[in-house]
């Protein structure tokens, strides 16, 4: 059919396959979970819709519920109760809350759980179909809007709770007794529990008696001709889970149905309790076996790689760390194994393990590295066509796809599939059929292509120019040694090398104006490396320092640019304009915006450069803050007096803008003019304002992207993309000009946020006089 289903088919990968429908209008779909009973599906797919499907009566699928809002995550995360009549899940309300459900097969009905007061997630069940967990917060409110910069760092921490599903169940968490415990065989041979008098010192043992009968304590093993256990011994029922071949290892242990989970949704709300974990950012959970639970905690470290796993034990009510740097994970449908992939990249490893056991190092690591897969590129290169074809049939956020007939355009262009010769030729091919839907962010690339081990050069932040047949350091960048991203090799301390000195050998290696400098620094990126430099280009007065290249000097060059234009606006306004520079609307432009502009809140007024932006979230942080009006003044005894809010610059305001602005960098213009901040400098910006996240990877590893999520105005107007925003005064960026020294756009900013300054100066405060409530 050339469109999703359900394949089903033995692990072992043999037999006939059984196709499963999963309805009429093709989409895709994601993370198909068995019932305990291996007789249903539930899944949920693009359409943020959540279905279940008998694949016993191979069945239509049923509708169970839809979430009310698209994310770059995916909410609703079904689990099935131990009988599979219930299936547990999460959706948003209209608040943007997450609220647990839980549905009905055979009342085909869904119930409200939670109160949608807090964001509660990862609803699961229990083994023991009595209990089922999940995880709420009360404070991921403000992290909510996922494209919004106002989201950023805001810290979230979940709880985990657990409901009680019948009335007429205890509480799981009911205060325990600190008596020690008797056991029943402690009960049982207690001589006072029988009225009998205490016994004295036990004489000495005396032998069995020699009797044909056995002797008492001991069990003598009986079996019949038959091999059968009498009917009068002890029966031990096979472990679950473990070893066993498929047809004896599940016992009868195994094949006994599960009690028929009961639900009473009447006063459920006053039987969820807070179990005994920690408060932290939890992504994830699992129910184990009866009574444990396996979390994922999202580390609050910067620099941290994966999640932390933890397992919780409700009859210890106790939380053990099982390991760190998990990828991913999930567990056997029993709870005895559980698969783990620890680390990212080339050092990634993927575990089976044990899951009610300490994780012991080197134990059940999968040899990944012997997995090979036979391919046929010609095949993958027209499924992968095809297949990015249905991609924006199914992502494209306009249904009518900007009015092109996408079945047509696909059909015209296939021909050129038996030209093709290589990888690199599909993504032109890709790229060439899918501009006609005309919209930005139509982005392909990727795909298994030969990648060949680069060698980085490096290099040492400099500017070089040639006289005297030698390279001279014309210009050195100063960095933030302080800081690994811009770190400058040559102003590191003990190193000294001055503009105007000459780079004289490089290894031992003499280096001539003849010569190509970057051959001399191949492979020597973050790598000791041996200079000799001088004050003569003939070698007199020369010294040999060690050096460490950098495999960049783009931020070196971007921070001395940043902090030219910083030092041209303050000498232009007498040290009373504040200049802010944004590369993107995402963390690098978050992290500049906070040191730039907080740094300079002493000044009376500002230029926001933000030309060359990447792009990023939607940046309403930045806007809140550059429109803060001033609410009052604050005197002390003692200092300055100061103002609500601090964090805020209550003169004039300025941007820059150009025709690199994209993305999130088209946005900010756009909301920098809507709440009136001030004027917009130099030219158009890109006009690319559509969103893109969360596509399907083609068979090869390669991706396209059909944007999902499009901008329009509150007057109800497509706005900016394939347009952009124009400026309010237009200002090329003269190339000549500014290798002379002069930024005439920035040039321009400065000369009208200071005519702004002179009609409308900052406000100057006014402390009245002190109060004197005794006068009179």
């Amino acid at each position: 059919s050339g469109e999703y289903a359900l394949h089903l088919r033995p692990q072992t990968g043999m037999g006939e396959v059984k196709k499963v429908s999963l309805g009429n209008a093709p989409s895709y779909y994601y993370s198909p979970v068995w019932s305990p009973d291996s007789k249903k599906v539930v899944f949920t797919d693009k359409r943020l819709t959540l279905w279940y499907v008998d694949v016993e009566k191979a069945s239509a699928p049923v509708r169970v519920d839809a979430n009310l809002y698209d994310n770059p995550f995916r909410v609703l995360d079904p689990s099935w109760s131990p009988d599979s009549r219930f299936i547990a899940y999460t959706k948003q309300l209209k608040n943007r809350l997450a609220t647990v459900f839980i549905y009905s097969l055979e009342e085909n009905k869904t119930r409200q759980v939670t109160d949608n007061m807090s964001d509660a997630r990862f609803a699961r069940f229990d083994k023991d179909g009595k209990h089922l967990y999940f995880t709420a917060s009360t404070n991921a409110g403000p992290s909510s809007g996922w494209l919004d910069m106002s989201s950023f760092e805001r810290p979230v921490t979940r709880s985990a709770y657990v409901v009680v599903l019948r009335k007429d169940l205890p509480s799981p968490l009911a205060p325990e007794s600190d008596e020690e415990k008797v056991t029943e065989e402690q009960k049982a041979n207690n001589p006072e529990d029988k009225g009998e008098p205490r016994p004295g010192p036990s004489p000495a043992p005396t032998p069995a008696p020699l009797s044909d009968e056995p002797a008492a304590g001991h069990v003598e093993e009986n079996i019949s001709e038959a091999g059968d256990m009498p009917d009068s011994a002890p029966r031990q029922e096979p472990a679950q889970g473990g070893g066993g071949g498929a047809a004896t290892g599940r016992g009868a242990a195994a094949a006994k149905k599960p009690e028929p989970v009961r639900i009473d949704f009447d006063g459920i709300d006053q039987r969820v309790l807070a179990l005994p974990v920690p408060a932290r950012n939890y992504a994830g959970m699992l129910a184990g076996k009866a009574g444990t639970l396996f979390i994922l905690e999202a580390s609050s470290s910067p620099d941290a790689q994966g999640f932390v796993l933890h397992r919780f034990e409700l009859s210890k009510r106790k939380v053990e760390k099982i390991t760190e740097g998990v990828a991913a994970f999930d567990l056997s449908a029993n709870g005895e194994k559980m698969l783990l992939q620890l680390g990212v990249g080339a050092a990634s490893r993927w575990l089976v393990v044990p899951a009610t056991q300490p994780l012991k190092p080197g134990e059940g690591q999968i040899n990944t590295a012997a997995l090979e897969v036979r391919v046929e590129p010609r095949a993958e290169w027209r499924q992968m066509y095809h297949e990015a074809w249905r991609i924006q049939r199914d992502f494209f956020y306009d249904p009518t796809f900007h009015g092109l007939d996408i079945a047509a355009t696909e059909k015209k262009y296939a021909p050129y599939l038996e030209g093709l010769a290589h990888r690199a030729d599909l993504n032109y091919l890709l790229q060439e059929s899918l501009g006609n839907m005309v919209v930005g962010h139509h982005n392909t690339g990727g795909g298994d292509s030969p990648a060949p081990p680069a060698v980085a050069g490096g290099l040492l932040g400099a500017d070089y120019r040639i006289e005297n047949a030698r390279y001279r350091f014309a210009r050195i960048f100063n960095g933030e040694n302080w800081n690994p991203n811009l770190r400058a090799p040559l102003t590191q301390p003990g190193v000294q090398v001055r503009e105007g000195e000459y780079l004289l050998a490089v290894n031992g290696r003499e280096l001539r104006s003849s010569d190509n400098i970057y051959s001399f620094f191949e492979g020597t990126a973050n790598r000791q490396t041996l200079i000799k430099v001088g004050p003569q280009a003939d070698g007199s007065g020369a010294r040999e320092v060690t050096v460490v290249p950098v495999a960049s000097e783009s931020g070196l060059r971007n921070l001395a640019w940043i902090e030219g234009n910083r030092r041209k606006v303050s000498e232009m306004s007498g040290g009373r304009v504040a200049y802010v520079y944004l590369p993107n609307t995402g963390g690098g432009g978050y992290t500049n915006f906070n040191r730039y502009f907080f740094a300079q809140i002493d000044k009376d007024a500002a230029i926001i450069d933000e030309r060359f932006n990447g792009g990023g979230a939607a940046a309403d942080y930045m806007i809140d803050y550059l429109r803060r009006p001033l609410m009052n003044y604050w005197a002390t005894r003692e200092g300055a007096d100061f103002t609500t809010p601090v964090g805020s610059i209550y003169g004039p305001k300025v941007m820059l803008v150009n025709e690199y602005s994209s993305s999130g960098g088209d946005a900010l213009p756009w909301y920098f003019r809507r709440a009136k901040i001030g004027p917009l400098v130099g030219k158009r910006t890109w006009g690319g304002l559509v969103g893109i996240y969360d596509y399907p990877q083609l068979i090869d590893g390669g991706t396209v992207t059909a944007p999902r999520v499009a901008f329009y105005s509150p007057e109800g107007e497509w706005e900016v993309e394939n347009a952009g925003v124009a400026p309010d005064i237009e200002v090329e960026f003269d190339p000549k000009a500014w290798r002379a020294g002069h930024d005439l756009q920035l040039e321009k900013a400065v000369e009208v946020v200071l005519e702004a300054l002179r009609k409308n100066p900052p406000p100057v405060p006014r402390k009245p006089a002190y109060p004197n409530y005794h006068k009179g």
